[in-house]
């Protein structure tokens, strides 16, 4: 058994019965995962150990790590309880030589933290660059059977109107802004998708994930979700440093894993498609109203603090209202509101911080 968290087997169990999901393509074969010790690397692997015990699957994940010990650390429950699980120590920008055969890669290694794109924009961009054509030479060499990217709403760029944007409605981004070092990586990594698809029939698809948060995020995340759950918990106001205008979706861990491995059994080659769950779209100021109202029971306040230098690390006014009819066609639904993404958090959160966190 993966988890003796109750809410956490039922949630595993509503994944090996996702009926859209081909689950037998994936039996006696081998994923290989970047990204494995980030947020949604994971949660995939985590769903896919579950899914071998429940299915039956065989399915062998080999991980790339930057560092080998502290994913034996991070994986200490996962590498006790399975022998399906191998680490390879490296980087995607200077791969190391995969010696395994390898049928489907799930490539989600990449910077996420917004104060590193403006102090290393030149290295954010050679490890989401330069990382994704390692990538999708190595699923040239192996011939995969699959290849999915994990890419981020952020390509949409200065969106600013609220009108739901569909794959293809990808507008202006200006290049000179140093912050936009990340967002406009991730289109020139959407275009390798389409030009290895197109050029040597490599089955590799997109994701654009909306704001993903839930299980596995960590207690020191500095993104402003994991900063209102911070203040919530510990009952101190909220202080934002911009108006907080911006207005987007979010999606739920688990509901990201689902929709990742739809996308990598059952997306068209070349494709992109929008991960989100729609009824979350709300505005940052919202949203902090939201946890300030309802899960610090009206006990904090949100305030406004214009902060011209720090409200630099964050990307421009925009609404990012993802329509996700491409994916919803392959049979994937989000399943978790805002409010219970918030709920689930704020309880990893006391785990943690009650030292008694189980992965």
């Amino acid at each position: 058994m993966l988890t003796s968290d109750n809410s956490y087997i039922k949630e595993l169990d509503s994944l090996v019965k996702c009926d859209h999901i081909p689950w037998h393509r994936l039996k006696n074969k081998t994923v290989f995962i970047t990204g494995a010790t980030g947020l949604i690397g994971l949660n995939i692997i985590n769903g896919l150990l579950y899914a071998n015990s429940s299915l039956n699957l065989n399915v062998s994940i080999v991980a790339l790590a930057r560092n080998l010990k502290r994913a034996s650390i991070k994986f200490k429950k996962q590498l006790e309880k399975s022998n399906m699980i191998t680490f390879v120590e490296g980087k995607v920008e200077a791969l190391p030589y995969i010696e395994s055969d390898i049928h489907f890669i799930i490539h989600g290694a990449s910077p996420t933290d917004s104060a590193y794109f403006i102090e290393k924009p030149v290295e954010t961009i050679n490890t989401t660059v330069v990382g994704t054509m390692n990538m999708l030479n190595l699923a040239k060499e192996k011939r995969v059977e699959s290849f999915v990217y994990l890419s981020s709403m952020e390509v949409y760029g200065e969106s600013l109107s609220e009108e739901p944007l569909t794959e293809d409605k990808v507008g202006y981004m200006n290049p000179l802004i140093v912050r936009n070092c990340y967002p406009e990586s991730k289109r020139m990594c959407e275009s390798l998708i389409a030009s290895y698809a197109s050029e040597y029939e490599i089955n590799a698809v997109v994701v654009r994930l909306a704001q993903t948060f839930g299980r596995g995020v960590g207690l020191n995340d500095n993104r402003v979700f994991a900063e209102f759950a911070r203040c919530a918990m510990k009952k101190k106001d909220i202080i934002l440093n911009t108006k907080g205008k911006s207005k987007r979706c979010y999606l739920y861990t688990g509901d990201a894993v689902s929709g990742v491995l739809t996308a990598l059994l059952r997306g068209e080659r070349g494709h992109a498609y929008n991960l989100a769950a729609p009824n979350t779209y709300c505005s940052i100021y919202e949203m902090a109203k939201m946890v300030a109202d309802v899960l610090a029971a009206g006990d904090i306040d949100v305030i406004v603090k214009e902060n011209i230098e720090k409200s630099q690390k964050y990307s421009s006014e925009h609404y990012y209202n993802l329509d996700i009819s491409k994916i919803s066609a392959l049979g994937w639904r989000p399943t978790k509101s805002l409010i219970e993404m918030y709920e689930i958090l704020l309880k990893e959160f006391q785990k943690i911080r009650d030292g008694s966190h189980e992965k």
